[in-house]
């Protein structure tokens, strides 16, 4: 090994050079992309497959270099197919997604050497080993925040949402996107591609990329015991037309032991033949994939290809994987390039798909939608019955006519959720049209039975600047939240404005009754309760159909925001005017009945179903000379104060929280008692800043069969107790 004395600036960092591979004055002497072109004209060129190899190689060094830096990351995941990644590039496609969190160093390198971390003032290696891993740096997985990423990598089986959504919107672009064995176990990975393909079976221009390695994290991987023809038979059994396998074993002239062996150990000429087999079948999956073929690439390469280890010992780097380490030392040496193969890489990498990720990628821009104009609402008079989300639904078919991108989706049905009109308004996404139950293939209602499906594309369709609707059971989203929950998060960190992810939730614990506990789970209203606090989930309850749709004008307003709306199917009567609920969105309340006395016990409740009790109680507190304040909580998120809310580091933020005089205006009293149908921690803005007396009553848990005033009364969520309660707390 040698050491450059004369670097230009971008390579300050590297820490090692080596010698130029045999060919380089042969194959390298030129970029192979030229300048003003999108990618290699050839996949079969050796020049091509000759460059190719250099780009990946470079990956891994960088991979593994910024790794050690920290003494923690994974490199040994990406390394496994660097030689797609690298592929993929250099014929032009920038779009690319991972659903694997652990591929990070390895994009974030591919994002230094087409010069996109500039953005960050990340402009040498040196700068890239610095903040990785850290704050307001290259953090440990993929995010929004970062120049030229397209998506977050959260839990896995989450990566082919975002590359669907954003195939969906933009139909002649090649959205690849990673899966590694471990991320093949989970089962929405198929399923959700299955639903995708039957509901838009014309937009295939999303690839997976499976990284066949041999192992998960810790262990050998359930699917390394599969036979390549079992692994093509798994993946044409599934509905894919096309299924192209590059397995390294086919190239091996080193005699390597067992079904998964590593690339980098072939003698050049094989190591250059492998190359060339990826870079062709990369190009006929992209070139199948655009053309209307549901198209996988599978690459089978040992894990851990080329770093300091392989299999699952490559995975993770651990305190003493420094740079001083003889593992690390030795990993880098074997990989690293001449100056003038980093030279040639940057200038490839800086040309593919017209410029840098952080130019070229599709999120780098705002997606155009329609002008909604004003919304047709409808005020209804005091004291009417309604149904809210049927008010609501009216709304959502008026959206979806004016903006044709725009998808509803739901796992439960709308019309069970009293949502039917916005079937009939825009038609249930299927194959076979049906006029009775409203179905057409054009349709832009999305209604797989898969809580994560739904969730899925309308988080990813959101995350990627489209408007969409989420609606859901209460009892059964939280099979869809992850997801969810990643995307508000990444929304928090978006260097662009894009539309809100917006959820319906109907059916709450207490209209489910009579379908026995199984139904009756409002638990995820804790989850939301608790990132309230994140700075850009906003949970809404408004308690009639008048305020549920000034509730969803609202939402769609809002921009880089979870609005999570829960609302009931059954008739109920309207309490409030439009003016109450924009007055109730902005102070977080709204003060429905207001009986005064020398001692006032405050209800401060939350949801529609549950004001009934209250009144009731209200009512006969009068006939003891106590007063009452019914105060509808409809956005409790305002009820916080400032500083419990991290609102300020948001990407688009909202720092309207209700100030400590209305506060008291609103909520003070002699006592207070808050009320919920669902989890008390949604209770905490209020609990947290009154000083008054007070007490909680929510869910505790289901009953087999009730009815909704059974269930409260089964939680103590009565009239009876609210008085009770409210006389011992004014003594």
């Amino acid at each position: 090994m040698t050491t450059a004395v004369h670097t230009p600036a971008f390579a300050e960092g590297i820490q090692y050079f080596g010698q130029l591979l045999p060919g380089f004055d042969t194959y390298g002497k030129t970029p192979v992309i030229a300048a003003g072109q999108m990618g290699i004209t050839d996949a079969n060129d050796p020049a091509a497959a000759f460059q190719t190899l250099l780009y990946a190689d470079a990956l891994r060094y960088l991979t593994l270099q910024v790794c050690a830096s920290k003494a923690s990351g994974h490199p040994g995941g990406f390394a496994s197919q660097a030689e797609v990644y690298a592929s993929l590039v250099m014929l032009g496609h920038k779009n690319i997604l991972t659903e694997v969190g652990h591929h990070a160093p390895g994009f974030y390198s591919a994002m230094f050497l087409d010069r996109s971390l500039e953005a960050m003032g990340i402009d040498t290696v040196q700068q890239l080993r610095d903040k990785f891993r850290e704050k307001d740096g290259l953090i440990g997985h993929l995010s929004g925040f970062i120049p030229g990423i397209l998506a977050p990598a959260g839990p896995l089986g989450q990566g082919q949402h975002f590359a669907m959504s954003a195939a969906k919107l933009h139909r002649d672009i090649l959205f690849p996107f990673t899966v590694g064995d471990g991320g093949l176990g989970e089962p929405y990975i198929i399923s959700a591609m299955q639903h995708f393909h039957t509901a838009f079976p014309t937009v295939t221009n999303f690839l997976p990329v499976l990284v066949w390695n041999g192992y998960s994290q810790e262990h050998h991987s359930m699917v390394s015991t599969k036979t390549n023809q079992e692994m093509l038979s798994y993946w044409q059994g599934n509905g894919f037309d096309e299924v192209i396998l590059v397995n390294a074993k086919d190239f091996d002239d080193k005699n390597q032991t067992g079904e998964y062996v590593d690339g980098t150990l072939f003698s050049i000429e094989q190591r250059l033949a492998f190359t060339q087999a990826i870079l062709a079948g990369v190009d006929k999956a992209a070139k199948s994939a655009l053309s209307g073929k549901l198209t996988v690439f599978i690459i089978k390469q040992l894990k851990g290809a080329g770093v300091h280890a392989t299999g699952s010992k490559s995975h993770n780097l651990y305190a003493h994987h420094t740079l001083d380490n003889a593992d690390i030392i030795s990993g880098l040496k074997t990989r690293a390039l001449h100056l003038q193969a980093w030279e040639l890489v940057r200038t490839n990498c800086e040309r593919a798909g017209g410029g840098s990720s952080s130019q070229v990628a599709v999120t780098e821009s705002v997606f155009p939608v329609p002008t909604l104009g004003t919304l047709p609402l409808e005020e209804y008079a005091a004291g009417e019955a309604k149904v809210s989300t049927t008010a609501m639904g009216r709304l959502v078919g008026y959206v979806g006519q004016q903006d044709k991108n725009f998808i509803v989706s739901n796992a439960d049905g709308n019309e069970a959720s009293g949502i039917a009109n916005i079937n009939q308004a825009l038609k249930i996404i299927h194959p076979t049209t049906d006029d009775l139950y409203f179905q057409s293939p054009d349709g832009q209602v999305y209604e797989p039975l898969s809580e994560d499906a739904c969730a899925g594309l309308a988080a990813g369709l959101a995350l990627m600047g489209a408007r969409t609707l989420w609606c859901s059971y209460e009892s059964f989203a939280i099979n869809g939240l992850p997801i969810w929950q990643t995307v508000t998060q990444a929304m928090a960190e978006l260097r662009r404005p894009t539309p809100s992810t917006i959820t319906l939730y109907t059916a709450g614990a207490l209209e489910q009754g009579r379908n026995g506990w199984t139904h009756q789970r409002p638990e995820i209203e804790a989850y939301f309760a608790s990132m309230m606090r994140n700075g850009n989930v906003f949970p809404v309850f408004p308690p009639d159909a008048n305020s549920i749709q000034v509730c969803y004008d609202w939402a769609l307003t809002t921009q880089n925001k979870g609005v999570v709306i829960t609302a009931s199917k059954s008739p109920l009567p309207i309490r409030t005017t439009f003016a109450q609920t924009r007055q109730g969105l902005e102070d977080g309340a709204v003060v429905l009945q207001d009986i005064p006395g020398d001692k006032q016990v405050v209800f401060a409740v939350i949801g529609d179903m549950t004001l009934a009790p209250a009144f009731e109680a209200a009512a006969f507190l009068k006939t003891q000379g106590i007063g009452s304040k019914i105060v509808s909580i409809i956005n409790p998120r305002r009820l916080y104060r400032p500083s419990d809310v991290a609102w300020a580091t948001c990407s688009q933020p909202d720092g309207g929280f209700l100030s400590d005089a209305k506060f008291a205006e609103i909520f003070g009293g002699s006592a207070l008692i808050g009320l919920t149908g669902g989890a008390p921690a949604m209770l905490e803005p209020v609990m947290l800043r009154s000083t008054s007396p007070r007490d909680t009553f929510a869910w505790k848990r289901g009953e087999t069969t009730a009815t909704a005033g059974q269930l409260m009364a089964f939680n103590g969520i009565t009239a009876e107790a609210l008085c009770k309660r409210g006389l011992e707390l004014v003594g």
